[in-house]
C-alpha cells in the first residue's frame, strides 16, 4: 500500500499541473511556462483527478509518525475543501480568479529567488504573455450567463488595469525583459483591457455569503477545528468586548483623559528620519531576533534582506503584491527579500504609515525576524510533505487554507511573545498590540457574521469603520479578500487562541514549546497539537 507521504508528493503533482502559477512560487519546477487550465471542462476534470486521489487515499496504509499523520490530514482536508469549492461555487466563477492568475503568472517570475536561469525564466515569461490572451478568452466562457458580486469585479478589474500598467510600464526596467517579449506583452495588454471591459457588463449579483454548512465545513475540515461558526463567534464576541474593556482602563491607568484611541494614534508621530525607512526595518528586525533569546530559536542563518520596491514593481498598488512573501520552499536559496515601499507625494503621510512602532510590531516582528520569517524557514524542515508548503504565499492567498491556523495564528502570537522580553515593547506599544488582538478578534466576527448570512459587505465596512479601528484606506479591499475567501480572517484570532490555549496545557519551557510547534510545519494548530500531546506523554511516561 502506498503511503500518506508519498500521496502527497502525488498531489503537489497534480496541484502543479492544475495551479501552474502556485508551482512557481511553491518551486515546483517544469511548470513555470504554463497557465491554470481554464476549459470549460476544467472544473470537471479536476473534480475528476482529486477523486481518483481520494480513492487512492482510502486505501493507504495506516500512518505511524508525526509527518506522515499530518500528511494524511491536510491531503483529506484539501481533497475535501476543493471538492466543495467546486461544487458550490467553483474559483472559475470569480472574475478576480483569472486576473489574480494573470498578474502573479508574470509577477512570479520577475520576484528574485531561486529559479532556473535567466534564459529559461525568460523563455518561460514570454510563453505565459503568448498564452494571456487566449486564457481570458477562456476565463470569461465560465462567466458567461451569470453575474458576480460588484465588489469581485471591480477588483477584477483594478487587477486586468494594474497588470496591463505593469506588462506596459514595469516589464520593459526588468532585467529579465527581451526584444522578443515585445509583442506579447503588447498583445497581452489589450487583451486585459478588453477583459477589463468585458467585465464591467457582467450583471451584479447579492450575497457573497457561502452560507452556515460550507463555512462549518472549512472551519471542521479544513481548519481541523473541534466547533463550528456559531462557537467561534461566541468567543470572539466576548472577547471583543473583553479587550474594549481593557483597552480603556489600561489607558486610563497610562495616560488618563486620553482614549486608548488616541493614545496609539500619538504613536504615528515617532518616525525614522526620511531616507532612513529602510535602515529602521532592518534595525527593528534584528533587535527583534535579540529579544527573542530564551522564548524560541529565531531564524538566523536564512538572510532576510530588505530593499526598496524596484522600478519595475512600484505600480503594483491594485495588486495582492506583498512586501513580504514567502520563499518558495522547494527551491528557498541562501535568502528571500522584504520590500519597503517607496514614499509618494505625501512624505508626512507616508511616514507616519511607516512610523517607529508599526515598523517594529508589524513588519519587523510579525512578518520578519520570529514571525512568517522563522516559521518558514522551520517549515521547509517539517517531516510532513505538505507542511513544508501550505503556507505559501500564491496569487490570491496562501496554497492550501489548512496551513492558516499556524501562519497566521503563530505571526500574531510571536508579536504579544515578545511582550514577555522586558524593553522590548513600551507601555504605549503594548496597548497597540492588544489593540491588534481586538481587531483580530473582530475580523472573526466579522468573517463569520458575513458568510452566515447575517451581515451584508456594506454592513461588515461599517463594524470595521465604526468599531474595529481598521485603517480607511485598507477597508474596502480587506472586505472584498474577506467575502471572497471565506474562513480566512477567522483563522488569524482562533490560530492565535489555539497556541496560547496548548502552552498552558503543556506548560513546556517557553523555547522547547516554540521550536516543536514551528518543527512541525504549516498544518492546523489543533492537529499539531495532538501531536505535542502525544508526544509529550510519551516523554513524561
Amino acid at each position: 500500500m502506498t503511503d500518506a507521504s508519498s500521496l502527497a508528493e502525488d498531489y503537489l503533482r497534480l496541484h502543479a499541473q492544475l495551479r501552474p502559477v502556485d508551482a512557481t512560487f511553491m518551486g515546483l519546477s517544469g511548470h513555470d511556462h504554463q497557465l491554470p487550465p481554464a476549459s470549460l471542462d476544467c472544473v470537471d476534470a479536476e473534480l475528476d483527478a482529486l477523486a481518483t486521489l481520494r480513492g487512492r487515499l482510502r486505501h493507504a496504509s495506516r500512518p505511524t509518525t508525526a509527518g506522515a499523520r499530518l500528511d494524511a490530514g491536510l491531503l483529506g482536508a484539501q481533497l475535501t475543501v476543493t471538492e466543495a469549492e467546486l461544487r458550490r461555487a467553483p474559483r472559475q466563477q470569480n472574475p478576480a480568479w483569472a486576473t489574480g492568475e494573470a498578474a502573479f503568472s508574470v509577477i512570479s517570475l520577475l520576484l528574485p529567488g531561486e529559479h532556473s536561469g535567466a534564459a529559461e525564466r525568460a523563455d518561460a515569461l514570454r510563453v505565459r504573455l503568448e498564452a494571456l490572451p487566449g486564457f481570458l478568452g477562456e476565463a470569461r466562457a465560465h462567466l458567461q450567463g451569470r453575474g458576480a458580486p460588484g465588489d469581485w469585479t471591480r477588483r477584477a478589474c483594478l487587477e486586468a488595469h494594474a497588470t496591463a500598467n505593469l506588462l506596459e510600464r514595469g516589464l520593459p526596467r526588468h532585467p529579465l525583459w527581451q526584444a522578443p517579449m515585445q509583442g506579447p506583452a503588447y498583445r497581452a495588454v489589450r487583451a486585459l483591457r478588453a477583459h477589463a471591459d468585458e467585465l464591467s457588463r457582467l450583471p451584479t449579483t447579492g450575497t457573497v455569503a457561502c452560507g452556515e454548512a460550507h463555512l462549518d465545513l472549512l472551519m471542521r475540515e479544513g481548519h481541523g477545528l473541534a466547533f463550528g461558526p456559531r462557537e467561534a463567534l461566541e468567543q470572539a464576541t466576548l472577547a471583543f468586548e473583553r479587550l474594549s474593556r481593557e483597552l480603556e482602563e489600561d489607558a486610563a491607568r497610562l495616560t488618563p483623559h486620553h482614549s486608548w484611541q488616541e493614545q496609539v494614534a500619538g504613536l504615528e508621530q515617532v518616525t525614522p528620519a526620511p531616507g532612513r525607512v529602510t535602515d529602521a526595518y532592518r534595525a527593528s528586525h534584528e533587535a527583534a531576533l535579540d529579544a527573542a533569546a530564551g522564548l524560541v530559536t529565531p531564524e538566523r542563518t536564512y538572510d532576510l534582506d530588505f530593499r526598496s520596491v524596484p522600478d519595475w514593481a512600484v505600480g503594483t498598488a491594485d495588486l495582492y503584491f506583498l512586501f513580504y512573501r514567502s520563499p518558495a520552499p522547494r527551491r528557498p536559496g541562501t535568502g528571500s527579500v522584504y520590500w519597503v515601499f517607496p514614499p509618494g507625494e505625501d512624505l508626512g503621510a507616508y511616514l507616519r504609515a511607516h512610523n517607529t512602532s508599526v515598523i517594529k510590531l508589524v513588519h519587523a516582528v510579525h512578518h520578519g525576524s520570529i514571525g512568517h520569517h522563522t516559521h518558514n524557514a522551520r517549515a521547509r524542515n517539517a517531516d510532513s510533505v505538505l507542511a513544508r508548503v501550505a503556507g505559501t504565499d500564491c496569487a490570491s492567498g496562501i496554497a492550501m487554507l489548512s496551513a492558516g491556523t499556524s501562519v497566521e495564528g503563530w505571526a500574531c502570537y510571536a508579536e504579544d511573545l515578545l511582550l514577555e522580553a522586558p524593553g522590548f515593547y513600551s507601555p504605549t506599544e503594548a496597548l497597540l498590540l492588544k489593540s491588534f488582538e481586538r481587531r483580530n478578534a473582530a475580523s472573526c466576527i466579522a468573517d463569520i457574521k458575513l458568510h452566515l448570512g447575517e451581515w451584508s459587505l456594506d454592513d461588515m465596512r461599517a463594524f470595521y469603520r465604526d468599531q474595529a479601528n481598521f485603517a480607511p484606506a485598507r477597508i474596502w479591499s480587506e472586505t472584498t479578500r474577506n467575502s471572497m475567501f471565506p474562513a480566512t480572517r477567522l483563522m488569524y484570532w482562533l490560530g492565535t487562541e489555539a497556541i496560547k490555549d496548548l502552552r498552558a496545557e503543556l506548560n513546556l519551557p517557553a523555547q522547547t514549546f516554540h521550536d516543536a510547534l514551528l518543527a512541525h510545519g504549516h498544518a492546523p494548530v489543533s492537529w499539531i497539537a495532538e501531536e505535542l500531546r502525544q508526544a509529550h506523554t510519551q516523554e513524561t511516561a
